[in-house]
């Protein structure tokens, strides 16, 4: 399959991060069940906490300023819900996803098979393809089933829908982003990442799966994977929490707003009115390009959006 013959979409996303669809047809509505968080859930403690950072990498992105949080205790999974999990649900419940129904999803040009016929390119991000029939089962379009869903990597290809209806299935709810930032830093206090302040690289340390390289077109996989890797992979955190930075992109369930009380990045905010946030950073991060794997970082997209790079966790409440 040839870049240079792929077609190129109309529509531009907010950043080339994390494409955005359409906007969401209607409000959803969720029950939760009485079902309990299962034994692996990890219990987090309540108590003082920050959100946020006093070092913004990305200000527009509404990552500062720090600020002080009080949480209750609450339980977390203790990696992003796996593909075997959903596939659990599905088959209890017969949800159709958002990517389903539209019948397309957003997906990495670097893990297209040379088969797939000619896609749409994202503008100014033209390695991200609109490709029909992609989604939680087929990750990279039709004929994908076999080679690339594996039991035990994040599920993918879920909206902000999606997992939220999980999540009240799971007798639980997504966390809010205060929850998500409280846990990942797993104990230490204002740490950066997950496993304190050590920054990653391209050859020495690889505490995570994020990219090794010249994004977007050179991965060397130092990390020993060019797209997820199994959803308990890597050291898990203080809180025996795995994978919370880096690997997919994880939803939260709270909306897009920013504390941050500069003109632009009010203005930024204003532009993603009803889009949610997503935390932690994908494979496809890299300090160059998508600086967004540390605990701060944040990104958003419209509830019925989905790409090959985002996923989910449950909280419960303690």
């Amino acid at each position: 399959m040839s870049r240079a013959t792929m077609k190129t979409m109309t529509s531009a996303p907010k950043c080339g991060c994390t494409p955005t669809g359409a906007p969401s047809a209607a409000p959803l509505r969720l029950t939760r069940s009485a079902r309990p968080a299962p034994p692996s859930a990890r219990p987090i403690p309540g108590g003082r906490g920050t959100i946020g950072t006093a070092r913004p990498e990305i200000p527009l992105d509404g990552e500062g300023p720090e600020r002080p949080t009080r949480l209750k205790p609450f339980l977390l999974s203790e990696t992003a819900i796996t593909n075997a999990e959903f596939a659990e649900f599905v088959a209890d419940t017969g949800h159709v996803t958002d990517a389903e129904r539209l019948g397309t999803s957003f997906v990495f040009w670097g893990t297209l098979p040379d088969s797939t016929p000619e896609t749409r390119a994202v503008h100014d991000a033209e390695w991200w393809r609109q490709v029909e029939g992609a989604n939680w089962r087929a990750i990279n379009g039709p004929g994908t089933e076999s080679t690339a869903w594996h039991p035990d990597h994040p599920v993918v290809h879920v909206s902000w829908n999606d997992a939220a209806a999980y999540a009240a299935w799971a007798g639980g709810r997504l966390p809010s982003e205060a929850e998500w930032e409280h846990a990942a830093r797993g104990g230490l206090a204002k740490a950066r990442y997950p496993w304190g302040e050590a920054e990653p690289d391209d050859t020495a340390f690889q505490p995570c799966n994020i990219w090794q390289g010249t994004f977007p077109i050179r991965n060397t996989c130092a990390d020993g994977y060019a797209a997820t890797a199994p959803a308990r992979s890597f050291a898990p955190n203080g809180y025996g929490l795995y994978n919370m930075c880096g690997n997919t992109w994880e939803w939260i369930a709270d909306r897009f707003t920013v504390a941050s009380i500069k003109k632009e990045v009010q203005a930024r905010a204003r532009a993603l009115k009803d889009f949610r946030v997503l935390k932690g950073g994908s494979y496809l991060c890299h300090r160059s390009y998508c600086y967004r794997y540390r605990i701060a970082a944040r990104s958003s997209n419209t509830p019925d959006t989905s790409t090959s790079h985002q996923g989910f966790r449950v909280a419960w409440d303690g």
